[in-house]
């Protein structure tokens, strides 16, 4: 730092400096936004408890059923992919296409 370099020190609760008129509006200012913290407080309140009802009413982990979900497709692939393989067998033993064999079955394009 330069031996020529000046610091400003600006004491924020030291008033001497302001009128009568500065005070008063400062003083308004600070009391406002104490009014605009407690309402805000108070409203974050009120969603932490909205927030915890809606949780307390969840019958189930929604993590838990998303896992639930994934392990029922990875079986649900699993038989599926069995199925179009036997399927597959089948239309070859009899020399025709599978989805002839699949609509012998009742099997739509979809299944």
């Amino acid at each position: 730092m330069a031996s020529n370099d000046k610091r400003v020190v600006i004491d924020i609760d030291n008033e001497s400096h302001l009128t009568l008129e500065q005070q008063t509006y400062r003083e308004k200012r600070i009391a406002s936004f104490h009014i605009s913290i407690a309402n805000l407080e108070a409203e974050v309140a009120l969603m932490a408890a909205q927030l915890a009802e809606i949780k307390a009413r969840l019958k189930h982990d929604p993590s838990a059923i998303v896992r639930q979900h994934i392990r029922l497709l990875h079986k649900y692939n699993e038989i599926k992919d069995i199925g179009q393989g036997l399927v597959g067998l089948i239309a070859d033993a009899r020399g025709v296409r599978q989805v002839e064999v699949q609509r012998e079955y009742g099997v739509g394009d979809r299944d």
